[in-house]
């Protein structure tokens, strides 16, 4: 072999690079599309999982609308005060009432008849996917001893809302009732309201729902998977004393009891933002922190009357005792009411950007990545940034503004980036492409006294090292090494041909 030093590198086999995953308004990565097979209760980790890789209404849905930058009415302290008066002095903070619940159904849920018994003309016809486990309304945190049969039968003739609500992740659809209960084997409810969830089509004008504003119920719900999370992705239902004859986008219909036109009294799909200056306390709870933060960044929807001034929050069994404690201190001034978006405004409004940060790519330890992504704009200019949303190790932008910027990547192993491109206007445009750092194993072989010798760095053990004296030949000799990575023999006048394998 003489006096020459030979280096060469030998990539590692890599497994296929993950694909890049669906991704929802807030910048989230979903995973795959949630599959659900059987009748799945809200309080139960099945349902966490299934709740966690779904998109609920489009990016551009108001439910999912960052309205933290909206205009304040000019009438909002006035309207914030005629809210205050109306409640009574012991109930002018917000309240977090467990109350809605649901049940996540298959899209084979066989369909059952349902009466629908006082507002059939304001609703959507059944049969509906009823599973025999659909589960009512504050069961089972505030209904005591009884079982779910005898809550859905109302045995003791509690009465109340009775709310129910069927969600069906597959084929994206959710049935929502009110006055529900179950009658031998057959259902009856006040009201049924179908709604798309790959959709932003809203009910016919003034149909009522189960919310007197005909809006949704289900994406406002304070969740469990939520507060596990720590993020709140969208607004939340809120309950005034009383509305005025009025809806706006996107309520659908109104409830004024007494009938009222005051400007200042809130219409149904008012939004309500709590102040930014408000200060959220480190010590307070994740559950709790994560509303909050929601309220700045999605707001409320007044969407029914009641004696509180409360939020909805899912009756699970699982929520810490302290998970909404604090915000009962929580005053109403603390809030503003804003401007609304039409349905042809802001987010829905025509030139929203896309963002493409381009192909998954596969390279080498310590290369600087040429990234390719593009943003395709017709309105102002977007604010450009990439960010390593997952990774083994760091990433190094040189400029994290660029589309087309270069990255290192600080270790071996599979990164997911995320480009983004933000107007000010539209739904927030994500993309996101994985970039798979091949372990490299950097083979060196040299002179080591009257011995060839032959080193490997990088990599992980154990290593396989085989050799052969000519390439023609169709064996691979195993060669004994240790993790030293160090393996010595003598120098003759054969060729020796080496295969270095490891993790």
């Amino acid at each position: 072999m003489g006096e020459a030093v030979l280096t060469s590198v030998l990539l590692l086999a890599a497994t296929g690079p993950a694909t890049a995953e669906r991704i929802n308004h807030a910048g989230r990565l979903l995973g795959s599309a949630p599959v659900v097979t059987a009748p799945t209760l809200f309080n139960t980790p099945e349902a966490d999982a299934i709740l966690s890789a779904m998109q609920i209404f489009p990016v551009d849905n108001p439910w999912n609308e960052d309205i933290s930058r909206r205009p304040v009415l000019a009438n909002s302290d006035a309207m914030i005060a005629q809210v205050m008066s109306e409640l009574l002095s012991s109930r002018r903070t917000l309240r977090a009432f467990f109350e809605m619940n649901f049940a996540l159904v298959p899209d084979a849920q066989p369909l059952v008849p349902i009466d629908l018994f006082n507002y059939a003309d304001e609703s959507d016809p059944g049969p509906y996917p009823i599973p025999p486990n659909l589960p009512v309304e504050t069961w089972p945190r505030e209904t005591g001893t009884l079982t779910m049969s005898e809550w859905q039968q109302d045995i003791n003739n509690e009465g109340g809302d009775r709310h129910a609500i069927i969600v069906q992740p597959g084929a994206g659809f959710i049935w929502e009732t009110w006055l529900t209960r179950r009658v031998g084997a057959d259902w009856e409810a006040s009201n049924g309201a179908k709604f798309d969830l790959k959709s932003n089509a809203l009910r016919p004008a003034t149909w009522t729902s189960g919310d007197a504003a005909g809006l949704p119920m289900f994406p406002a719900l304070v969740r469990f998977d939520e507060g596990q999370r720590g993020a709140v992705e969208h607004a939340v239902r809120i309950v005034v004393k009383h509305t005025r004859a009025e809806f706006i986008y996107p309520a659908r219909h109104y409830a004024s009891v007494p009938s009222t036109m005051d400007p200042n009294v809130p219409a149904m799909g008012q939004r309500l933002r709590l102040k930014a200056g408000f200060v959220i306390p480190d010590a307070w709870a994740n559950e709790e922190k994560a509303v909050l933060r929601a309220m700045k960044k999605y707001g409320a929807l007044v969407a029914d009357n009641g004696n509180f001034f409360s939020i909805s929050v899912t009756p699970d069994d699982r929520w810490p005792a302290n998970a909404f404690s604090h915000l009962s201190s929580v005053s109403v001034t603390n809030f503003e009411v804003i401007q609304t978006t039409g349905p042809t405004e802001g987010p829905q409004s025509p030139g929203a950007p896309v963002a493409d940060a381009g192909p998954d790519q596969t390279v080498q330890p310590g290369d600087d990545v040429q990234l390719a992504g593009h943003v395709e704009y017709s309105n102002t200019p977007p604010s450009i940034q990439w960010k390593l949303y997952s990774g083994p190790g760091t990433a190094g932008f040189a400029d994290a503004a660029r589309t087309n910027s270069t990255v290192t990547l600080s270790a071996p192993g599979s990164y997911t980036l995320v480009l983004s491109a933000d107007d000010g206007v539209h739904a927030v445009a994500y993309d996101a492409l994985v970039i798979t750092v091949v372990a490299g194993i950097h083979l060196t072989i040299g002179r080591a006294g009257t011995d060839a010798q032959l080193s490997w760095t990088g990599g992980s053990p154990p290593f396989t090292l085989e050799r052969k004296t000519s390439l023609a030949s169709p064996q691979w000799e195993p060669v004994t090494t240790t993790d030293a990575r160090v393996f010595a023999f003598p120098m003759t006048g054969s060729a020796a041909f080496f295969r270095l394998q490891g993790n």
